[in-house]
């Protein structure tokens, strides 16, 4: 049962002990994987055959590993998956995490990332429990392509009610991610540059990374942030924005006539590694520094076996400073992580 009470906070961290690899990046934001459950089967995510499922946490201890992170400064949370919808508890939980305060005494910034395919019945329950920005994952603007990648036939309208019921919750303007893979759905990327306009959402543009269960992954299947950018602006002009936020993985632009806003998130041709400031939290409870790490750490097992609070901030200390500088896609010698991206968390 969770608590009726807020959380009590740890002793907060001060500017210059908040949490920073060796090589000065501060860590300012934490996604946790909630569940690697997932009611979709992408092309570019799962093989379709099933794959590895890892045990989730209880509720508690998500709650007691989120206080710890924040104590030491977090102050970004997004939840993700496999899709955090699929778990029943995930009000209690949002209406916990709502109570926490960071050391400088102000909310979390509380996000969820979605496939949308639930989304349209809860998402007032999600506003209504402390949730404050949500991102749908929507790959195909039509509906049979959509069908195709996630391999779910009929379950487009269902996405774009739950955007749209997002909307009208006050979690405006909804983010919805797009992958893109050539061959599959990069003809989509001008009518998602139109839904964004005429739906008042901001489309991102996501290029594909090897973090599939499979081997689809090849430099040749990658869309690119510059042919992205040119395929758009043939059309619609677009005009580079100042970024919102120290450390944003999105480039963003406008419309030149000021309706609308895309981003781009460009992993393997443009990295941001050198303004990293996340770390994830899987959903068996491992540090992973990087989505591309190789080497995982038993959070939850220190948890398991005793550790106090401030062990674990010690601990977490230790780990975030040994975040890797960058991650090496297309280099000689790169391998994929041993976990993809369904068990890594987004």
């Amino acid at each position: 049962m969770l608590s009726t009470h807020p959380i009590p906070k740890l002793h907060g961290a001060e500017p210059e002990n908040l949490l920073r690899d060796s090589h000065g990046r501060v860590i300012r934001d934490l996604r946790v994987s909630i569940t690697d459950r997932c009611n979709y089967r992408c092309v570019y995510c799962r093989t379709g055959e099933g794959g590895a499922q890892y045990a989730e946490l209880a509720t508690e201890e998500y709650l007691r590993l989120i206080r710890v992170f924040v104590s030491l400064g977090i102050n970004k949370l997004r939840l993700t998956g496999g899709e955090p919808l699929l778990r029943t508890d995930l009000p209690a939980m949002l209406r916990e995490l709502a109570l926490l305060r960071t050391p400088n005494n102000e909310p979390l910034d509380l996000a969820l990332t979605t496939n949308g395919h639930l989304l349209a019945g809860l998402a007032q329950t999600l506003v209504d429990s402390g949730l404050q920005r949500v991102t749908v994952s929507m790959d195909a603007v039509d509906a049979p392509t959509f069908d195709r990648i996630t391999r779910v036939p009929g379950s487009h309208g269902k996405v774009l009610a739950g955007i749209r019921a997002a909307q009208a919750a006050g979690l405006g303007p909804v983010k919805v991610n797009c992958v893109l893979l050539r061959g599959f759905n990069d003809d989509q990327i001008l009518p998602f540059a139109h839904f964004a306009r005429a739906e008042g959402v901001i489309v991102r543009f996501i290029e594909f990374m090897p973090l599939e269960e499979g081997r689809l992954w090849t430099p040749a299947i990658v869309v690119s942030h510059d042919e992205i950018l040119q395929r758009i602006s043939q059309e619609l002009p677009l005009l580079r924005l100042t970024p919102s936020a120290a450390g944003e993985t999105a480039r963003r632009y406008g419309f030149a006539d000021g309706q609308g806003e895309i981003g781009i998130i460009a992993p393997v041709t443009q990295a941001f590694c050198g303004a990293c400031s996340r770390i994830r939290l899987t959903s068996d409870g491992k540090i992973r520094t990087c989505l591309f790490s190789h080497r995982e750490h038993d959070l939850a097992g220190h948890l398991r076996r005793g550790a106090s609070d401030e062990d674990l901030q010690a601990w977490i200390r230790q780990v975030v400073h040994t975040k890797e500088a960058r991650h090496h896609i297309g280099e000689p010698g790169f391998h994929k992580p041993s976990r993809s991206m369904v068990h890594i968390g987004g």
